[in-house]
């Protein structure tokens, strides 16, 4: 079927009706920008799984939820007189235009690894020109992102300007230090479980540690938030397996001890494997 810009604006008239402070709908009426946001990352997170399973039909629900939430910012923003979602539209547009010289403006370039460097060369002047001094290599990461994608992205900057591991393996090597320093953190508070900075330097270990295998997926040039989502379902995949079983067996999974509970496991796998 198709579609026209009336949908758009059919979709505005709806946030703006729900938004009414007399004959809106109350919870639309009480939220702000704090409140919606979650719900923002949270759509953004529910289109990212459907895009993992490959089911379209879901894919195309969780893009209208998602531009629902983009739809509630603008509505909110026009209420106070700041920005419409037809400046929204305009902005990234412009931007879209202006950050793709080699398309729009007859500029050449040599590959997509050139490419990248214009793109992010183009984002500093812009922020130049809105007046940021910051010239850090590491300027513009936003700190809103999930910590592994921050992770992930300031480590990309530090190896453009040659601050990298040359590989995988000492990468390696590294996680195995991080993994002894964590362990060693571990048994201090073990010693003293009251300990306030035994705990602080365990927190600061395990960062590292995680710090390091989102590097690790870097060069290995893995989404480290699509790997332990994948890791996520694999890991309910096989719990809800366990409970079934133990359940065809007559006992509920959380009556048995650790040791029968990993058997389930272990079966599980197994049959997902298609091993008999």
């Amino acid at each position: 079927m198709k579609r026209d810009a009336g949908d758009i604006a059919r979709l505005l008239e709806i946030m703006a009706r729900l938004r009414d402070p007399a004959t809106g709908c109350p919870w639309d009426v009480r939220q702000t920008f704090a409140t919606i946001a979650p719900y923002t990352i949270e759509e953004a997170y529910e289109v990212a799984d459907a895009i993992d399973r490959g089911d379209m039909g879901d894919l195309r629900e969780e893009l209208g939820d998602l531009l629902l939430q983009v739809v509630f910012h603008a509505r909110m923003a026009e209420e106070q007189g700041a920005f419409a979602f037809a400046d929204v539209v305009a902005a990234i547009a412009d931007k879209l235009v202006r950050r793709h010289p080699h398309v729009f403006a007859g500029a050449s370039v040599a590959g997509e690894e050139a490419q990248s460097r214009e793109w992010e060369a183009i984002k500093r002047r812009e922020r130049e020109a809105a007046g940021d001094a910051d010239d850090s290599a590491l300027a513009g990461i936003a700190r809103g992102m999930p910590e592994w994608q921050r992770a992930t992205k300031l480590q990309a900057r530090a190896a453009r300007v040659g601050f990298d591991w040359p590989g995988p393996g000492p990468v390696i090597a590294k996680l195995h230090e991080e993994i002894e320093e964590a362990r060693a953190e571990f048994a201090a508070v073990a010693a003293s479980p009251e300990d306030a900075a035994a705990h602080a330097r365990l927190e600061d270990e395990l960062g590292d540690l995680l710090f390091v295998c989102a590097n690790l997926a870097r060069h290995a040039r893995v989404d480290p938030g699509t790997a332990l989502r994948r890791a996520n379902a694999k890991f309910e995949r096989r719990f809800r397996a366990m409970e079934a079983m133990a359940r065809a067996d007559g006992t509920p999974l959380e009556q048995l001890p650790l040791e029968a509970q990993d058997r389930y496991w272990i079966r599980a796998k197994a049959a997902e494997r298609g091993e008999s």
